[in-house]
């Protein structure tokens, strides 16, 4: 019985049985996962922050101060 290469033996499993497909998916996942973390935290800690420079917030739009006119 001849011999076969590990190519020939892997030619014939599913795309999730090799290894190389979820390592290739590991780094858009763990990006995706910092992403999300990154949004919440970011909701949490300034999404009721007051604007301190005396512009005006009319919905998700910050229009500056109006300036005197000389």
């Amino acid at each position: 019985m001849p011999s076969m290469t590990r190519e020939e033996l892997s030619e014939g499993r599913p795309w999730w049985r090799h290894r190389w497909p979820w390592l290739l998916l590991l780094g858009p996942a763990v990006a995706i996962v910092g992403c999300a973390i990154t949004i919440v935290l970011a909701f949490q800690s300034y999404g009721d922050q007051e604007i301190q420079d005396g512009g005006a917030r009319q919905g998700l739009v910050v229009t500056p101060p109006a300036q005197a006119v000389r």
